[in-house]
């Protein structure tokens, strides 16, 4: 898709003078130029260059122009005037193509404007990836000495929905059935443009997890399943064999818990689809606890390493630090390998040359927490179709990281990719990340755990585990909440508990859920539920008053969950009945005491001697039984 981020629009003038004169240089004329990019709907972008030259001196002129691309394959190359065209000459380079346009007449006299036009067509700038079209316009080169400069970008509508561009434009706008938006020098000279249309990206999923338990006693095994997050919503069909719960830690994870015999071996397979969007939607809340957990050092987040503190008092902001450690670490490839070693940020930051996905991460990560802004890191899936400039370092299941920081105003976590800005040139990772990161573990109250999907190997061959590609959404799409409730067995006197077991057969989470208790027509219980993961189980207890006589008693009780509902028959009837029965048992012995106290008896020791008189009678009995069948 993405071959190469960024080229330069370098350009040299030919020019000729008609008498002797100092040096001369590209000062002596003032270029302008206004670049339309026009995306089609078949993913050709038509570029136009219209080129403005205007002479400094009155006895120069130019005879060519040359305009220079990098890593760029333009096709149809056209150069004219009006309805006159030029004779345009293409050479090859390492990575680099020349259009020298040559120009038969000679344009002379200072003020004389020279005003043409160069076009070509490219095929890499838009692409249809999934669901979405990405497009990637490369930034403008420090080098170029435009005195002005104007870029415009031009989408048709047929692309879909805007989902994210980067930067914002200055200006935007519909027209003819097509989306212009309009740019500067400076805002194209820094980060070149990204942009995504569509209204989200659709990736389908399996993963294997192999699991043993290697301890001669029962044991329960966790494994962290890709969760949902501000940007990724999951679907899940297989998740075999069922854990026996899922949880859900600080962090954000979802763990799913199996429970495994001694020396039991069990393989897991969990499959679905993952929705991700271009911009945040609401999700949960962090307690500060939280994210004072996510400011701590740690052994690979070296906060009071006195490099880390020199830069974090010196880089205040997310894009400060993003952008230092994007232009300071440089990607060495010869260290993606299984089993390479972290270095962790202070080691990266010593050694800037070595670095890989995980260093360009644990380095954002340290210096953003020694400067007091909570970060962490995302282990997960990243889609590239070229891996020498947006590469996967953790190469043993194509894995990737990159990090997020906490956004206060936002309230919410902000993912940026600072090792693809680095190894693309320049492409903007920071004020909007592409729709081809797939979150599988959350990793910020602790740096190593939970390992992500792709870790659970077991033997000295382990095979390929994670399988990614772009997907469909699923025919079903919601969750519809099971509901188990029990009434306990033994009778109660004055009322009974009932167990309640709220659970998501998926293939969505469950959000913001009630769980209500109704006594007859009257809410006498409400469970907030938060979030319910798929095929995990929100359980609780009621419990259901009976008074005196069956009093408070309600005829029935109800459970009711998103609509789903379940009835239990409290039987006020045969509760009147067994408390008028408890009740009556109760007066006969107070009756009982009260006449032994009457006649000075003394109840205890009453009760003793009936005990002992009938313990005596039995004892007599079974041995005049046993005399018997010896007799035989």
């Amino acid at each position: 898709m993405i071959k190469k981020i960024f080229f330069s629009f370098l350009f040299f003038i030919t020019f000729l003078f008609l008498k002797t004169s100092p040096a001369l240089a590209e000062e002596d004329f003032l270029v302008d130029s206004q670049v339309s990019y026009e995306v089609q709907e078949s993913g050709t972008t038509i570029v136009s260059h219209n080129i403005t030259l205007e002479n400094q001196v009155s006895d120069l002129y130019a005879t060519s122009y040359s305009l220079e691309l990098n890593n760029i394959d333009p096709k149809n190359i056209k150069a004219y005037q009006g309805d006159h065209f030029f004779q345009v000459e293409e050479s090859q380079g390492e990575n680099t193509v020349t259009l020298k346009v040559n120009f038969e007449d000679a344009l002379v006299g200072k003020g004389k404007i020279r005003d043409f036009f160069i076009t070509f067509e490219e095929e890499a700038f838009a692409s249809r990836t999934g669901e979405i079209w990405e497009i990637s316009i490369p930034r403008l080169s420090q080098e170029s000495t435009f005195r002005n400069y104007s870029l415009v970008l031009s989408v048709p509508l047929g692309l879909g929905e805007e989902a994210y561009i980067s930067p914002e434009p200055e200006s935007s706008s519909i027209s003819n059935n097509r989306r212009l938006y309009s740019y500067s020098k400076k805002s194209s000279q820094e980060l070149g443009i990204t942009a995504g249309f569509g209204n989200f990206q659709v990736f389908s999923f399996t993963l294997n997890y192999h699991l043993e338990n290697p301890l001669n006693k029962q044991s329960e095994i966790e494994i962290a399943i890709p969760p949902d997050t501000a940007y990724q919503k999951l679907y899940y069909e297989v998740v075999e064999p069922r854990p026996k719960n899922i949880r859900i830690d600080s962090d954000g994870n979802w763990l799913a818990i199996y429970e495994l015999s001694n020396r039991q071996r069990i393989d897991v397979r969990v499959s679905g689809s993952v929705q991700i969007f271009a911009g945040p939607r609401p999700y949960l809340n962090y307690p500060k606890e939280v994210l004072e957990g996510n400011l701590k050092e740690t052994e690979f987040w070296q906060t009071s390493d006195p490099v880390v503190t020199s830069l974090s008092q010196r880089l205040k902001t997310p894009f400060e630090i993003y952008e230092f450690v994007s232009k300071n670490l440089t990607y060495d490839f010869e260290r993606v390998a299984p089993e390479t070693k972290r270095l962790g940020a202070k080691d990266a930051l010593n050694n800037p040359d070595s670095a890989i996905c995980m260093e360009y991460t644990d380095s954002f990560i340290a210096i953003a927490r020694a400067a007091g802004i909570p970060a962490r890191e995302i282990n997960g899936y990243a889609y590239t179709e070229n891996p020498e400039i947006q590469p996967l370092s953790l190469v043993s299941d194509v894995l990737h990281s990159w990090p997020e920081y906490w956004d206060y105003d936002k309230a919410v976590w902000i993912p940026i990719d600072p090792t693809w800005a680095s190894t693309t040139g320049g492409i903007d990772y920071f004020n909007k990340l592409d729709l081809r990161h797939f979150t599988f573990v959350i990793h910020g109250m602790d740096a190593v755990r939970p390992f992500p999907p792709g870790s659970y190997k077991l033997g000295p061959n382990p095979q390929k585990d994670v399988f990614v590609n772009f997907g469909q959404l699923p025919a079903k799409k919601v969750s519809v909440p099971e509901i188990l409730a029990t009434l306990t067995k033994s009778p109660g006197l004055f009322g009974k508990k009932v167990k309640v077991s709220i659970k998501n057969p998926g293939p969505v989470a469950l959000y913001n859920t009630n769980s209500e208790v109704i006594f007859d027509q009257s809410l006498a219980q409400k469970n907030e539920i938060d979030i319910l993961p798929p095929y995990a189980t929100y359980e609780f207890e009621a419990f259901i008053p009976f008074g005196i006589l069956g009093s408070k008693a309600p005829e029935k009780v109800v459970i009711l969950t998103l609509g789903q509902r379940v009835e239990l028959p409290t039987n006020k009837g045969q509760v009147v009945l067994y408390n008028l029965a408890l009740l009556l048992i109760i007066l006969m012995a107070l009756l009982t005491i009260f006449i032994l106290r009457l006649k000075r008896i003394n109840p205890f020791s009453y009760l003793a001697k009936v005990y002992y008189s009938a313990k005596l009678k039995i004892n007599e009995k079974f041995k005049k039984n046993k005399n018997n069948t010896q007799g035989f």
